[in-house]
């Protein structure tokens, strides 16, 4: 009886540890993948500075969405094409609140507040913003699948 309740003891204490270990190594993914996408959205502003149409093919997943301020609905074929015909310039990308990411997995919702200077569409914007991103994780890495901005009115 000893010898049983000694063997269950040791196997609790293995099962314990074994479940920590994965709940420890799920924040250790998580707490990468967090980074990852910190990267992807400074490569992302990068490549949207830059205008560097090669760099947002792959960052744009091929089902891309964008919703504009205005509520214009854009595809990845339009934003490259706003892009290449100068329709798109920005001068300025500016995070001005923290930055919250969300993991799910292979995905992740990111949401801050920016403020951007240029033009989209051809259509001359400045002022503060809610920016919303949905990123996948593929074989590829982290691509974006949809973002929307949501004008916030002047203070």
């Amino acid at each position: 009886m000893k010898r049983g309740i000694a063997y269950l003891a040791i196997a609790i204490a293995l099962l314990a540890s074994a479940f920590g270990q994965s709940a420890n190594q799920q924040d250790s993914e998580k707490s990468n993948s967090e980074k990852e996408v910190r990267e992807a959205i400074e490569n992302y502003k990068t490549a949207l500075l830059r205008r560097d149409v090669s760099a947002l093919e792959k960052i744009w997943a091929d089902d891309y969405v964008f919703v504009s301020a205005s509520g214009d609905v854009l595809t990845k074929e339009q934003r490259l094409a706003n892009v290449k015909s100068g329709a798109t310039v920005l001068d300025s990308i500016n995070e001005q609140e923290n930055l919250t990411i969300r993991v799910y997995q292979n995905s992740a919702v990111t949401t801050s507040r920016v403020t951007i200077k240029g033009q989209y569409s051809g259509q001359a914007v400045s002022g503060h913003y809610r920016s919303t991103l949905v990123w996948v994780k593929g074989s590829g890495g982290w691509q974006l699948v949809s973002n929307q901005l949501t004008a916030l009115p002047a203070k």
